[in-house]
């Protein structure tokens, strides 16, 4: 049974179905949904993320990570658990730049991909890292990181609207052979608890998206991490610019069908992304109800920045790389701090048992510079996505004049 025949029999035995219950079967269906069933990733698929730009993100990161294992004491294993790990591209450019940085770094990382699906005849570049399916977080006595790349977005979501001054969930509903939302009393008090807790209060027609998943999903994190953190990379904003009535009246859920945002829901179900961007309000106080310890948030590109991104642009400069090459690199390095598209991603992290030590990404560190300029830049691949060849789709690429060179030092 397909993810969408799957959501018009529950619809038919129970006349509707919530939206959050809806989107759960169009992604994750094991018979058609979205993310089971085929490779979103890329210019064959419907969008591509920040490991695809360029493998300088995952090589910051694992810069980013090295630092974090000095922190915890340059333990023997470092585990790094990658939740909604999808091909398994950031993990080849973070255990395969871990080696470069140090060795001895690079011998104790344990890389684990962490997602729904196993994905066929991908390889991984390192011994150390391995892949396991599971819809859950299936560890205990985690000492490392569990890193997440535009994984939050995924969560299924309730939808909520003021009607008369009343507050109504969005259900999913069949008007003959078609589907259509309807509304009716939220499905759980949880709902309004979660606004009133935000001090958010809807306008008339408003319609918002909320995370209910986040709380079950930061406990499970915080009781599979005995030390270490978490490191989370999405697009969103805090509660109250993102349920901004001024912004967003309709809410935040997107769609994306061959990198069209089609915000279409009902249509091509199984075959096309469905998203919410993530309220990093509720994320951080999810995350610090379960025992972890805010460590700061920043922007992608202030992250990236911090690490040393301007420095990998200086060493393109310095490469004798034909003209394509060289175009195609710096468009993936500029893609990745770009206004209004990647770089203005949120990245937040937060320890367990780790004091408040100040991290490269979240303000600059020289000592991480230094170990930058040491360092090789990596450069595209055919794993990788070109602009310059034309595997973007059109139009993806808006350069600010501040970005095509690199600043001056």
């Amino acid at each position: 049974m397909t993810a969408e025949a799957e959501i018009r029999r529950r619809i038919r035995q129970r006349t509707a179905i919530t939206f959050a219950e809806f989107m759960d079967l169009a992604l994750y269906w094991p018979d058609g949904g979205y993310y089971t069933s085929a490779d979103p990733f890329g210019a064959s698929g419907d969008y591509y993320t920040s490991p695809m730009a360029h493998p300088a993100f995952g090589a910051l990161l694992a810069v980013q990570l090295f630092q974090m294992w000095q922190l915890l004491g340059r333990p023997r294993a470092f585990s790094t658990v990658e939740m909604g790990a999808g091909n398994g591209l950031l993990c080849r450019d973070i255990t395969g730049y871990s080696s470069q940085i140090s060795a001895e770094f690079s011998a104790s990382l344990s890389y684990v991909c962490l997602d729904r699906r196993l994905a066929v005849g991908e390889e991984f570049g390192s011994r150390r890292a391995s892949r396991v399916a599971s819809a859950g977080i299936p560890f205990n006595g985690v000492k490392g990181c569990f890193l997440s790349n535009e994984f939050l977005d995924a969560f299924p979501v309730h939808q909520v609207r003021l009607v008369g001054g009343r507050l109504m969930e969005v259900y999913v509903a069949l008007d003959g052979d078609n589907l259509v939302e309807t509304l009716g009393e939220p499905s759980t008090p949880e709902l309004s608890d979660r606004l009133k807790g935000l001090s958010i209060e809807l306008a008339e027609g408003q319609t918002v998206e909320i995370n209910l998943g986040l709380d079950h999903w930061a406990e499970a994190v915080s009781t599979a991490l005995d030390a270490g953190f978490v490191l989370s990379i999405d697009y969103g904003h805090p509660a109250a610019e993102l349920y901004s009535a001024e912004v967003r009246p309709r809410g935040a859920l997107t769609t994306y069908y061959r990198h069209i945002q089609m915000d279409a829901p009902f249509r091509r179900i199984g075959q096309q992304d469905i998203s919410a961007q993530v309220d990093f309000t509720s994320v951080a106080e999810a995350q610090m109800g379960a025992g972890l310890d805010m460590l700061g948030i920043t922007t992608q590109r202030e992250f990236l920045n911090n690490l040393g991104l301007d420095r990998f642009r200086n060493m393109l400069l310095s490469l004798e790389l034909p003209p394509a090459a060289l175009q195609a690199n710096r468009a993936g390095l500029t893609d990745l701090v770009r206004p209004g598209g990647l770089g203005g991603f949120k990245v937040m992290v937060l320890g367990k048992k780790v004091g408040q030590p100040g991290l490269g990404g979240l303000e600059p560190s020289a000592e991480l510079i230094d170990l930058i300029e040491k360092l090789k830049l990596p450069l595209l691949t055919p794993q990788h996505l070109s602009q310059m060849e034309g595997r973007y789709p059109p139009g993806e690429f808006e350069l600010a004049l501040g970005d095509l060179w690199p600043p001056v030092h």
